[in-house]
């Protein structure tokens, strides 16, 4: 058991909550709690971490799957000392990352294809947030430019639900270049653009189809939204000048599924 908050360890783990370069470096992150932790995939976890009351009493199905992998058991404090939340649950597991690449994305591509473009999104809450609803809405895949924040930042795989795990994702270093082969792919491109002329529902999304998003305080840069086919607006009554973005993007998952459908 581990008691001390000076073990190597437990060092690497706060290394791992707090920096993208150290959960980049040895490719893994961080999962944490029951719900979490048991929608990883077997196949990706390296170890589990176990707050001692926690192991004693959890349930026979969560003490079993902890059992199959390397696991490790934590004195309470420690845990707390780990946790990236203010109420921890007792278990945490280091996992392994598996990224999909740009190429298995658009091998991927069907007529009821949607991707999602990200463009510098920042907020943890938001990415995490676009994760869960891309795959309640059937999203095929999400691009994201690599200034957008850490996909593996604790709060984004919180956020995710679980859907981290299942939504194929990809950082580009240039949208362009991808924007330009899911054009060459058959997919038609819009911008969710306040200088959109079309309202959202105006569209046919039916066939293939891609949204660009951009960052929350500056919406998409001019030299991406210019790649894409279509600029699209969501109307907005009131004097509201703009959307979350996670808003916006549900708002267009959800009339692309329901065409779709």
């Amino acid at each position: 058991m581990i008691s001390s908050t000076s073990n190597a360890q437990i060092k690497n783990i706060i290394q791992l909550q707090a920096k993208s370069k150290a959960r980049e470096k040895q490719n893994c992150f961080i999962v944490e709690g029951i719900r979490m932790f048991m929608e990883v995939p077997a196949t990706d976890i390296i170890k589990i971490y176990v707050a001692e009351s926690f192991f004693v009493k959890s349930a026979d199905n969560v003490k079993e799957k902890i059992k199959a992998s390397e696991y490790e058991i934590v004195t309470d404090e420690v845990f707390k000392k780990i946790s990236d939340t203010k109420t921890p649950q007792g278990i945490m597991v280091i996992v392994r990352r598996s990224e999909t690449n740009l190429n298995d994305i658009l091998e991927n591509i069907s007529e009821k294809s949607l991707f999602l473009i990200l463009e510098d999104i920042q907020d943890p809450g938001n990415l995490g947030t676009i994760l869960r609803t891309s795959e309640a809405g059937g999203v095929t895949g999400i691009i994201m430019s690599k200034n957008t924040v850490d996909i593996y930042n604790p709060k984004v795989v919180r956020s995710t639900m679980g859907s981290i795990f299942r939504v194929p994702f990809v950082y580009v270093d240039d949208l362009e270049i991808a924007t330009k082969k899911l054009k060459e792919n058959g997919v038609t491109i819009y911008a969710a653009h306040l200088k959109g002329k079309s309202n959202h529902f105006e569209k046919d999304y039916k066939k293939a189809s891609a949204f660009m998003l951009g960052n929350e305080g500056n919406g998409l840069t001019d030299k991406l939204a210019d790649k894409a086919q279509e600029y699209i607006r969501i109307p907005m009554l009131g004097e509201v000048e703009s959307l979350n973005v996670a808003n916006a993007a549900t708002i267009l998952i959800y009339e692309a599924l329901r065409q779709k459908m």
